[in-house]
């Protein structure tokens, strides 16, 4: 995507972390953004992009609303930010935590990405923010089993979709940000835990998706730029 003309984001879950950050850079930039999420914040509405509410990316109303908000306009990039994260271990398995994390990781991104694929041109992109707790090689501690999965399925789901969408000239980016200071791996919601800031990990992801092509759509990336086993 070059960043010499104006262009049209849309990134879901934008109203804090990893999402909120980059709706800063590509507001900064002259980008046109629109910021989806369930519930604004302080700091969103602050950056002077289109905030659309009540955006719940796992249910049909939340894709409607992000559907008539965007009313036809063509998408340069979406960006599949929202997520959550709950932690089942083998001693204490929740089922239904696991099933909510599939829903709202894995099949609401590929949803939402569907539903949307009419706003989509030749050149447009399409990225995923999973998380290498998905890599099946990376897997050396265990647990988090709602989480790993449905972020192994999310992987295998972007890919597919690079392959689907190769002929229309889309490309599909496939990122882990890091291990970033956010509310999300700081429940306590004092950001201690992370090796870098939601500010460092935006700027690198941005940076990727910049340079996205068909060469490397489907690939596995960490924000470093490094390749990531499956």
């Amino acid at each position: 995507m070059s960043t010499s003309t104006a262009q049209t984001i849309v990134i879901t879950g934008a109203n804090r972390g990893i999402g909120l950050a980059m709706a800063s850079i590509f507001q900064q930039r002259g980008d046109t953004v629109y910021a989806l999420c369930r519930k604004s914040s302080p700091a969103l509405d602050a950056l002077n992009v289109n905030v659309v509410e009540q955006v719940d990316v796992a249910t049909q109303a939340g894709i409607d609303t992000a559907i008539a908000a965007l009313n036809g306009n063509s998408i340069d990039l979406l960006i599949n930010n929202a997520g959550i994260l709950r932690d089942e271990q083998l001693n204490d398995l929740n089922t239904e935590t696991i099933i909510e994390q599939f829903n709202v990781n894995a099949l609401a991104p590929l949803c939402f990405s569907h539903a949307l694929l009419s706003n989509f041109t030749s050149g447009s992109k399409l990225a995923f923010i999973t998380s290498r707790m998905g890599s099946v090689t990376d897997n050396t501690s265990g647990g988090r089993y709602g989480y790993r999965m449905s972020k192994a399925a999310l992987n295998i789901a972007a890919v597919s979709l690079a392959r689907d969408l190769e002929k229309d000239n889309i490309a599909v980016g496939i990122y882990h940000p890091g291990y970033v200071k956010t509310e999300m791996v700081n429940s306590n919601g004092v950001l201690s835990n992370g090796d870098i800031s939601a500010d460092d990990a935006a700027t690198r992801l941005v940076e990727l998706m910049d340079a996205l092509t068909l060469e490397d759509s489907g690939l596995f990336k960490h924000s470093n730029g490094e390749i990531l086993p499956w």
